[in-house]
């Protein structure tokens, strides 16, 4: 068991107004779909319905603070989870655990939320990752970690649903130094990444 707890690294990434938490994957999850929401995996392998269903119980929670209750978080055709009026969110999950963030638009325009498992990156896949800029100024065995990755996810899934860009990796630069992310088409959102040995989470978002 990882010295640093999801507790511990929830609790370094929370930021005023942003409500975040967290699920350990468990059977019995993809129950806890909505039938709009099941419907939507209604092809999906069963993992997949049952950390779908994880990420939702926890983002369920966390809206109950924002006065939502019991909502059915459906999907846009993009894939993005679709939020009440006037919230902004994101969820996401690895094999073992589900996190979600949400907060009110009125004080964040873009929210993303991503988390993966503490684990050496393929050498293609750190290269295909990463931009010229950021392998001079990282370095080969940073590279081989996922917290570019983790964070350039964050960062996709915060601008993409108002923007409706698609982007690449490579459209996505990460200078954690500053804690900024900036797209090829100049949109700059802070991002924070933190990690035990067991995960990695990225928080991207705007005000």
């Amino acid at each position: 068991m990882s010295m640093v707890t999801i507790d511990t690294l929830i609790a370094s990434l929370a930021k005023p107004g942003i409500h975040l938490g967290y699920r350990c994957v468990a059977e019995g999850d993809e129950k806890a779909l909505m039938p709009q929401e099941a419907r939507f995996f209604s092809r999906a392998a069963a993992g997949v319905r049952r950390r779908s269903g994880a990420a939702r119980i926890v983002a369920r929670g966390l809206l109950e603070h924002l006065d939502h209750r019991e909502f059915a978080i459906t999907k846009a055709r993009s894939g993005a989870p679709l939020w009440p009026p006037g919230i902004v969110g994101s969820l996401a999950h690895d094999e073992t655990m589900a996190v979600a963030a949400v907060a009110r638009a009125t004080n964040f325009s873009q929210l993303g939320i991503d988390i993966e498992p503490a684990e050496t990156l393929p050498d293609k896949l750190a290269e295909l990752v990463s931009t010229p800029a950021e392998r001079l100024r990282y370095g080969r065995r940073f590279l081989e970690r996922p917290h570019l990755f983790a964070a350039k996810e964050a960062v996709y899934k915060a601008v993409h649903p108002s923007d409706g860009i698609f982007l690449d990796y490579r459209d996505i630069e990460i200078d954690l130094e500053s804690g900024t992310g900036r797209t090829s088409y100049g949109k700059i959102v802070r991002v924070g990444v933190v990690a035990s040995a067991d995960h990695v989470i990225a928080l991207a978002y705007e005000r």
